[in-house]
């Protein structure tokens, strides 16, 4: 019987992956926008039914959290009706107030940190480069709101 040859290369995947992005590293070497690698009609859909799923579990999750907040309240109004609770109004003005001053302090200065900024960068990019996914999201996402 022929004899099979059982040399191997060797990757080292330390060395490989070393300078490359981890999103390349997750999907594949060739993972660029999807301008690139989809036409216009299958980003349309991708975006659209994502953008979908994404505005009916907002929608959803939305409501939910409305009732528990407006729950919440409507109990805490009853248990301090009855006098289960007592409220220190001027304990919550003086927090009210401290609260108000250091909103004017953090708002005084406009500049954004630098790392908000990159990332607002890597975000405006991202949507520069799929104009097709993220208009097809959107609308999808304002269906799924509407439904």
């Amino acid at each position: 019987a022929g004899a099979k040859d059982d040399t191997f290369n060797v990757l080292d995947l330390a060395e490989y992956t070393k300078n490359r992005p981890w999103w390349r590293k997750i999907f594949a070497p060739n993972s660029g926008s999807s301008a690139e690698k989809y036409d216009v009609a299958t980003q349309l859909v991708i975006g659209g039914v994502t953008g979908w799923c994404t505005g009916f579990i907002f929608q959803k999750v939305g409501k939910l959290a409305a009732t528990a907040v407006g729950g919440g309240f409507f109990l805490l109004q009853i248990a301090n009706h009855t006098g289960y609770i007592k409220v220190d109004w001027n304990l919550v003005q003086r927090d009210v107030n401290k609260a108000k001053q250091q909103l004017k302090f953090h708002s005084s200065g406009n500049k954004m940190p630098p790392e908000v900024k990159s990332k607002a960068d890597e975000v405006i990019i991202f949507l520069k480069k799929n104009v097709i996914l993220t208009g097809g999201f959107a609308g999808g996402f304002l269906l799924g709101m509407a439904s």
